[in-house]
């Protein structure tokens, strides 16, 4: 059963077109990757369904809902979360802050807690500490929650990320070139946190170029080129298909 459905959405900016009629479903609890040349239109599919940008025409469902147009607070609570290409981490404030600040969606105090702290105030906030406590020793960085976020390394900043969107407890995650800057290790070390993230039955679905990585992990795998499908299937399926190819190779003609 498909958790995400985009059906036929049109995106452009100042006439240039960047998604162009897109149709795909995303399976429940399965790992799906996006994948493309540069331009091809990954990231603002992304970004479409996240609410940071909204679609010209076109539907996006999820969880048999229509999602089309809602703000991304919104999106967070019915349980999609993200990371970015470019990182964004509070750098000044430390790594369990980060993570607390994925949590505060699922927090129900509101101004007048905030100010007088009453007992049910404390004790979700105490909740919300051994959440994001859980999540950081889920990604290995528990050792780590005092640190400034801006004091770990690249690879560990990325990991970091992930923590924050899943301590937003969401059932459908992306992420946004998971492995850019991370070494070998790194990058394996990922694809066993990825395979542990679904085996909580949260739904992934990802952009890399890290094709070792993608042909690994995906159960399927989806090739945009200038804005449209151009390709889906198992990774087998598509490492041979002519067209995706074609795309990321070139033609002699």
């Amino acid at each position: 059963m498909s958790l995400l459905a985009l059906r036929n959405l049109f995106k452009t900016f100042s006439g240039l077109v960047a998604v162009a009629g897109i149709s795909l479903e995303v399976e429940e609890k399965a790992i799906v990757g996006l994948i493309g040349p540069n331009g091809a239109g990954k990231t603002t599919v992304f970004n479409l369904i996240t609410g940071n940008s909204r679609p010209d025409s076109g539907e996006i469902i999820f969880d048999r809902r229509p999602i089309t147009g809602l703000p991304t607070h919104s999106i967070v609570r019915l349980g999609i979360a993200r990371t970015f290409q470019n990182i964004r981490l509070f750098q000044e404030m430390s790594v369990l802050e980060n993570v607390l600040s994925g949590c505060h969606c699922r927090m129900r105090a509101g101004l007048f807690s905030s100010l007088f702290r009453p007992p049910s105030q404390r004790r979700e906030e105490r909740a919300a500490v051994e959440r994001a406590m859980r999540e950081l020793a889920f990604a290995g960085l528990d050792e780590r929650h005092a640190d400034p976020a801006g004091s770990l390394s690249y690879g560990n900043q990325r990991l970091l990320e992930i923590a924050r969107a899943l301590a937003s407890d969401p059932r459908f995650l992306i992420l946004d070139e998971p492995a850019g800057g991370m070494n070998d290790q790194e990058t394996a070390d990922l694809m066993g946190l990825i395979a542990a993230i679904q085996a909580r039955g949260v739904t992934v679905l990802l952009i890399e170029h890290d094709m070792n990585l993608v042909m690994k992990i995906c159960d399927k795998v989806i090739v945009l080129e200038y804005g449209a499908v151009i390709a889906e299937g198992t990774p087998a399926q598509v490492k041979g298909n002519p067209q995706v190819i074609d795309a990321y190779l070139g033609s002699d003609g």
